[in-house]
Protein backbone atom coordinates (compact mmCIF):
# COMPACT_ATOMS: atom_id res chain seq x y z
CA UNK A 1 0.00 0.00 0.00
CA UNK A 2 1.13 3.37 -0.94
CA UNK A 3 1.96 5.75 1.98
CA UNK A 4 0.75 9.24 1.03
CA UNK A 5 2.76 12.11 1.83
CA UNK A 6 0.22 13.39 5.07
CA UNK A 7 1.29 10.07 7.06
CA UNK A 8 5.22 9.87 5.92
CA UNK A 9 6.62 13.67 4.92
CA UNK A 10 5.03 16.14 6.89
CA UNK A 11 7.28 15.63 10.57
CA UNK A 12 10.33 15.28 8.42
CA UNK A 13 9.65 18.14 5.91
CA UNK A 14 9.29 20.18 8.96
CA UNK A 15 12.26 19.26 10.76
CA UNK A 16 14.69 19.48 7.16
CA UNK A 17 13.05 23.14 6.85
CA UNK A 18 12.73 24.00 10.45
CA UNK A 19 9.22 25.71 9.59
CA UNK A 20 6.33 25.72 11.48
CA UNK A 21 3.27 23.90 10.26
CA UNK A 22 -0.37 25.37 10.91
CA UNK A 23 -3.48 23.67 10.76
CA UNK A 24 -5.73 27.12 9.72
CA UNK A 25 -8.98 26.21 10.27
CA UNK A 26 -10.01 23.66 12.68
CA UNK A 27 -13.42 23.49 15.11
CA UNK A 28 -13.44 21.93 18.76
CA UNK A 29 -16.54 21.26 20.73
CA UNK A 30 -18.32 19.14 23.05
CA UNK A 31 -21.95 17.97 22.47
CA UNK A 32 -23.17 18.92 25.95
CA UNK A 33 -22.72 22.42 25.04
CA UNK A 34 -25.32 25.20 24.66
CA UNK A 35 -26.58 25.60 20.93
CA UNK A 36 -27.49 28.48 19.49
CA UNK A 37 -30.60 28.87 18.30
CA UNK A 38 -31.49 28.81 14.34
CA UNK A 39 -28.64 26.71 13.66
CA UNK A 40 -28.33 24.62 10.72
CA UNK A 41 -26.41 21.30 12.64
CA UNK A 42 -26.28 20.28 15.89
CA UNK A 43 -23.11 17.75 16.34
CA UNK A 44 -24.06 14.06 17.96
CA UNK A 45 -20.43 13.97 19.21
CA UNK A 46 -18.09 15.44 21.02
CA UNK A 47 -14.81 17.27 19.54
CA UNK A 48 -12.84 17.82 22.57
CA UNK A 49 -9.60 20.10 22.27
CA UNK A 50 -7.70 16.88 23.26
CA UNK A 51 -8.68 14.75 20.76
CA UNK A 52 -7.58 18.13 18.14
CA UNK A 53 -4.07 18.13 19.77
CA UNK A 54 -3.72 14.49 19.06
CA UNK A 55 -4.34 14.89 15.73
CA UNK A 56 -2.00 17.93 15.66
CA UNK A 57 0.92 15.78 16.81
CA UNK A 58 0.06 12.75 14.87
CA UNK A 59 0.62 14.45 11.86
CA UNK A 60 3.17 16.40 12.55
CA UNK A 61 1.59 19.84 12.83
CA UNK A 62 3.24 22.93 15.04
CA UNK A 63 0.37 24.92 15.71
CA UNK A 64 -3.48 25.20 15.14
CA UNK A 65 -6.36 27.40 14.65
CA UNK A 66 -9.52 27.02 16.35
CA UNK A 67 -12.60 28.78 14.58
CA UNK A 68 -15.65 28.85 16.25
CA UNK A 69 -18.86 26.99 15.20
CA UNK A 70 -21.67 28.34 13.73
CA UNK A 71 -23.74 26.57 16.12
CA UNK A 72 -22.21 27.71 19.05
CA UNK A 73 -23.30 31.15 17.92
CA UNK A 74 -21.84 33.94 19.91
CA UNK A 75 -20.94 31.57 23.14
CA UNK A 76 -17.07 31.86 22.54
CA UNK A 77 -16.44 29.73 26.14
CA UNK A 78 -15.45 26.91 25.26
CA UNK A 79 -13.11 28.28 22.76
CA UNK A 80 -11.78 30.42 25.11
CA UNK A 81 -10.60 27.74 27.56
CA UNK A 82 -9.15 25.70 24.76
CA UNK A 83 -6.94 28.63 24.22
CA UNK A 84 -6.26 28.70 27.35
CA UNK A 85 -4.96 25.14 27.80
CA UNK A 86 -2.49 25.94 24.62
CA UNK A 87 -1.59 29.58 24.33
CA UNK A 88 1.34 29.14 22.58
CA UNK A 89 0.29 26.69 20.35
CA UNK A 90 -3.41 27.82 19.12
CA UNK A 91 -5.02 31.23 18.16
CA UNK A 92 -8.45 31.61 18.09
CA UNK A 93 -11.87 33.03 15.51
CA UNK A 94 -14.58 34.09 17.60
CA UNK A 95 -18.17 34.76 16.50
CA UNK A 96 -19.53 37.67 17.97
CA UNK A 97 -22.62 40.52 17.39
CA UNK A 98 -21.52 43.46 15.65
CA UNK A 99 -22.11 45.89 18.63
CA UNK A 100 -20.04 43.99 20.99
CA UNK A 101 -18.14 46.14 23.06
CA UNK A 102 -14.18 47.46 22.55
CA UNK A 103 -13.61 45.89 25.88
CA UNK A 104 -14.35 42.31 25.09
CA UNK A 105 -12.97 42.65 22.03
CA UNK A 106 -10.05 43.51 24.47
CA UNK A 107 -10.06 40.45 26.78
CA UNK A 108 -10.64 37.73 23.68
CA UNK A 109 -7.68 39.49 22.42
CA UNK A 110 -5.78 38.62 25.52
CA UNK A 111 -7.42 35.22 25.42
CA UNK A 112 -5.50 34.68 21.90
CA UNK A 113 -8.21 35.74 19.59
CA UNK A 114 -6.80 37.56 16.11
CA UNK A 115 -9.81 37.56 13.96
CA UNK A 116 -13.65 37.39 13.94
CA UNK A 117 -16.02 35.22 11.73
CA UNK A 118 -18.75 35.58 9.46
CA UNK A 119 -20.40 32.20 8.26
CA UNK A 120 -22.93 33.64 6.15
CA UNK A 121 -24.53 30.26 4.61
CA UNK A 122 -28.05 30.47 4.88
CA UNK A 123 -27.59 34.41 6.09
CA UNK A 124 -28.21 37.72 4.71
CA UNK A 125 -25.10 39.91 3.72
CA UNK A 126 -24.37 41.96 6.46
CA UNK A 127 -25.50 45.84 6.24
CA UNK A 128 -21.37 46.80 6.03
CA UNK A 129 -22.39 50.20 5.68
CA UNK A 130 -24.87 50.86 8.84
CA UNK A 131 -22.78 52.83 11.22
CA UNK A 132 -22.69 50.03 13.68
CA UNK A 133 -21.09 47.68 10.89
CA UNK A 134 -18.60 50.56 10.40
CA UNK A 135 -17.83 51.11 13.97
CA UNK A 136 -17.01 47.59 14.29
CA UNK A 137 -15.13 47.34 11.47
CA UNK A 138 -12.83 50.03 12.26
CA UNK A 139 -12.83 48.20 15.94
CA UNK A 140 -11.44 45.23 13.80
CA UNK A 141 -8.78 46.95 11.68
CA UNK A 142 -7.45 48.71 14.69
CA UNK A 143 -6.60 45.54 16.02
CA UNK A 144 -4.53 44.15 12.87
CA UNK A 145 -7.43 41.42 12.96
CA UNK A 146 -8.45 39.67 10.13
CA UNK A 147 -12.43 39.15 9.42
CA UNK A 148 -13.05 35.03 7.93
CA UNK A 149 -15.95 34.69 5.58
CA UNK A 150 -18.19 31.61 4.60
CA UNK A 151 -20.44 32.17 1.38
CA UNK A 152 -20.98 31.34 -1.42
CA UNK A 153 -18.99 32.21 -4.14
CA UNK A 154 -21.47 34.17 -6.55
CA UNK A 155 -22.45 36.44 -2.70
CA UNK A 156 -18.59 37.81 -2.69
CA UNK A 157 -18.53 40.55 -5.02
CA UNK A 158 -20.76 42.17 -2.56
CA UNK A 159 -19.42 40.88 0.51
CA UNK A 160 -15.59 41.23 -0.33
CA UNK A 161 -14.77 44.95 -1.27
CA UNK A 162 -16.53 46.84 1.72
CA UNK A 163 -14.31 44.57 4.45
CA UNK A 164 -10.90 45.24 1.97
CA UNK A 165 -12.31 49.03 1.86
CA UNK A 166 -12.45 49.18 5.79
CA UNK A 167 -9.08 48.27 6.24
CA UNK A 168 -9.25 44.79 7.55
CA UNK A 169 -7.97 41.34 6.67
CA UNK A 170 -9.98 39.13 5.14
CA UNK A 171 -9.54 35.65 4.86
CA UNK A 172 -12.20 33.48 2.78
CA UNK A 173 -13.12 30.04 3.71
CA UNK A 174 -13.46 26.70 1.34
CA UNK A 175 -11.63 27.79 -1.92
CA UNK A 176 -14.31 30.69 -1.68
CA UNK A 177 -17.11 28.12 -2.32
CA UNK A 178 -17.57 28.21 -6.18
CA UNK A 179 -20.53 26.99 -7.56
CA UNK A 180 -20.69 23.32 -8.18
CA UNK A 181 -21.83 23.17 -11.65
CA UNK A 182 -19.57 26.08 -12.22
CA UNK A 183 -16.63 25.37 -10.67
CA UNK A 184 -13.83 27.89 -11.24
CA UNK A 185 -16.01 29.28 -14.23
CA UNK A 186 -18.13 30.58 -11.54
CA UNK A 187 -17.89 34.82 -11.70
CA UNK A 188 -18.31 35.16 -7.93
CA UNK A 189 -15.09 32.93 -7.73
CA UNK A 190 -13.23 34.79 -11.06
CA UNK A 191 -14.58 37.84 -8.59
CA UNK A 192 -12.18 36.50 -5.82
CA UNK A 193 -9.20 36.34 -8.12
CA UNK A 194 -9.73 39.64 -9.12
CA UNK A 195 -8.65 40.39 -5.86
CA UNK A 196 -5.14 39.29 -5.51
CA UNK A 197 -3.81 42.36 -6.43
CA UNK A 198 -5.11 44.11 -3.56
CA UNK A 199 -2.94 42.14 -0.79
CA UNK A 200 -5.80 41.86 1.29
CA UNK A 201 -7.46 38.73 0.95
CA UNK A 202 -5.87 35.15 1.84
CA UNK A 203 -7.98 31.85 0.85
CA UNK A 204 -8.35 28.95 2.65
CA UNK A 205 -7.23 25.61 0.87
CA UNK A 206 -9.82 23.87 3.16
CA UNK A 207 -12.87 21.81 2.87
CA UNK A 208 -13.22 20.85 -0.62
CA UNK A 209 -16.27 18.03 -0.06
CA UNK A 210 -18.34 21.51 0.59
CA UNK A 211 -18.75 22.08 -2.66
CA UNK A 212 -20.87 19.73 -3.98
CA UNK A 213 -19.91 15.95 -3.84
CA UNK A 214 -16.67 15.04 -2.85
CA UNK A 215 -15.53 14.22 -6.16
CA UNK A 216 -16.37 17.10 -7.92
CA UNK A 217 -15.05 19.16 -4.87
CA UNK A 218 -12.06 17.96 -5.23
CA UNK A 219 -11.72 18.09 -8.78
CA UNK A 220 -13.01 21.87 -8.23
CA UNK A 221 -10.01 22.46 -5.98
CA UNK A 222 -7.48 20.88 -8.15
CA UNK A 223 -8.26 23.29 -10.70
CA UNK A 224 -8.72 26.07 -8.53
CA UNK A 225 -5.23 25.90 -6.77
CA UNK A 226 -3.23 26.90 -9.86
CA UNK A 227 -5.72 29.79 -10.92
CA UNK A 228 -5.00 31.01 -6.90
CA UNK A 229 -1.75 30.55 -7.02
CA UNK A 230 -1.30 32.64 -9.54
CA UNK A 231 -3.54 35.35 -8.63
CA UNK A 232 -2.86 35.86 -4.78
CA UNK A 233 0.65 34.28 -4.42
CA UNK A 234 1.51 31.34 -2.24
CA UNK A 235 2.03 33.79 0.56
CA UNK A 236 -1.55 34.74 0.45
CA UNK A 237 -3.29 30.69 0.95
CA UNK A 238 -2.90 28.52 3.84
CA UNK A 239 -4.22 25.37 4.25
CA UNK A 240 -6.79 24.18 7.36
CA UNK A 241 -7.99 20.24 7.74
CA UNK A 242 -11.54 21.67 8.55
CA UNK A 243 -11.19 18.88 11.41
CA UNK A 244 -13.78 17.13 12.36
CA UNK A 245 -15.29 17.75 9.12
CA UNK A 246 -18.59 18.53 10.17
CA UNK A 247 -21.57 16.45 8.16
CA UNK A 248 -18.88 15.15 5.73
CA UNK A 249 -16.92 13.00 8.52
CA UNK A 250 -18.13 10.07 6.86
CA UNK A 251 -16.01 11.06 3.49
CA UNK A 252 -13.18 13.48 5.38
CA UNK A 253 -10.15 12.22 7.87
CA UNK A 254 -7.22 14.62 8.74
CA UNK A 255 -4.71 12.38 6.64
CA UNK A 256 -7.02 12.62 3.58
CA UNK A 257 -7.05 16.47 4.53
CA UNK A 258 -3.21 16.61 4.24
CA UNK A 259 -3.11 14.21 1.45
CA UNK A 260 -5.04 16.59 -0.69
CA UNK A 261 -2.69 19.65 0.17
CA UNK A 262 0.17 16.75 -0.99
CA UNK A 263 -1.71 16.54 -4.44
CA UNK A 264 -1.93 20.25 -4.95
CA UNK A 265 0.90 21.69 -4.05
CA UNK A 266 3.30 18.47 -4.67
CA UNK A 267 6.72 20.85 -4.61
CA UNK A 268 8.04 20.52 -0.87
CA UNK A 269 9.38 24.52 -0.65
CA UNK A 270 5.68 25.80 -1.97
CA UNK A 271 4.04 23.67 0.57
CA UNK A 272 6.30 25.03 3.11
CA UNK A 273 4.94 28.79 2.45
CA UNK A 274 1.78 27.87 3.13
CA UNK A 275 1.80 25.81 5.91
CA UNK A 276 4.12 27.72 7.86
CA UNK A 277 5.26 31.19 6.74
CA UNK A 278 1.78 32.45 5.40
CA UNK A 279 -0.33 31.37 8.20
CA UNK A 280 2.39 32.57 10.58
CA UNK A 281 2.15 35.62 9.74
CA UNK A 282 -1.69 36.02 9.08
CA UNK A 283 -1.68 34.32 12.89
CA UNK A 284 0.18 35.88 14.64
CA UNK A 285 2.72 32.79 15.46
Amino acid sequence: MRRSWSLTAAASEKSRRAIIAIDTHAHVFTRDLPLAPGRRYAPGYDADIDAYIARLDRYGLDRGVLVQPSFLGTDNSYLIEALAEHPTRLRGIAVVAPDIARTALDDLERAGVVGLRLNLIGEPDPPFGSLRWRRHLAAVAERGWQIEIQAEAHRLNWILPPLVDAGVAVVVDHFGKPDPAQGVDDPGFRHLLSLGPSRAVWVKLSGAYRTGDIERGRAIAAAAVPLLKEAFGLDRLVWGSDWPHTQFEAVASYPNALALLGEWLPDAAERAIVLGESAAQLFRF
